[in-house]
């Protein structure tokens, strides 16, 4: 069966509502759930998130919910976006990213609407899972994030989440169905098309056109 390296942060509703539909694509690969820092992939690539830019943030929380409810995914927006996710990465890694694990963190967040700050939440969620917070301070879980990120980046990883098979990159919840097609053998990959499409021709970047005249 083939090997798929599945990134993903909890910060993003993308990435849950790709974790609520995993056995799709489990039918047909095996998944390593990989856990990122989303915001160490908008640094390396000079990007701003979703959240940062106003219109985009109110679209993307109502596209989010647009989506949970044509798929039939429970959605609870968490209490406050953005959040450090650092805290849910590290438990996640502590804990062996195991799909039960990531599946429970995922809930945490998108569905209990919690996150990290909320303390007494936390807590609770610690002692469930049976964590002691200083474990997720030690220098092998921290280092275990870093390779994840390194590796990401290695891939052409720009987004969460992204599936890396056979070296081919699939980005988004939305694009669940074409890696599907991609795992079945779809002939379009293979095409003219697709080729021509990962050839275009780069045309003149922002910084390169002339600025109009004063």
């Amino acid at each position: 069966m083939r090997a798929i390296d599945w990134y993903f942060d909890f910060i993003s509703p993308f990435a849950y509502l790709q974790s609520a539909v995993l056995a799709r694509i489990e039918a047909q690969a095996r998944v390593r759930r990989r856990p990122i820092l989303f915001a160490g992939l908008l640094a390396h690539w000079g990007q701003l998130g979703p959240a940062e830019i106003v219109p985009k943030r109110e679209w993307t929380f109502r596209h989010c919910v647009w989506l949970a409810a044509r798929h039939g995914i429970a959605l609870t927006m968490p209490a406050m976006h953005p959040f450090n996710p650092l805290p849910l990465l590290r438990l996640s890694i502590a804990k062996g990213d195991t799909p039960e694990v990531v599946e429970r963190l995922f809930r945490f967040v998108w569905v209990e609407g919690k996150v990290p700050t909320d303390a007494i939440a936390w807590s609770a969620l610690l002692d469930e899972l049976g964590v002691d917070e200083d474990a997720l301070q030690s220098s092998s879980v921290k280092d275990a994030l870093r390779v994840n990120g390194a590796d990401a980046l290695a891939a052409g990883v720009f987004g969460v989440p992204t599936s890396i098979v056979d070296g081919e990159a699939f980005w988004g919840f939305e694009a669940t169905d074409m890696l599907l097609d991609y795992l079945a053998g779809a002939p379009l990959f293979a095409s003219d098309a697709m080729t021509a499409a990962s050839r275009m021709p780069m045309g003149p970047m922002r910084s390169q056109l002339a600025r109009p005249a004063s």
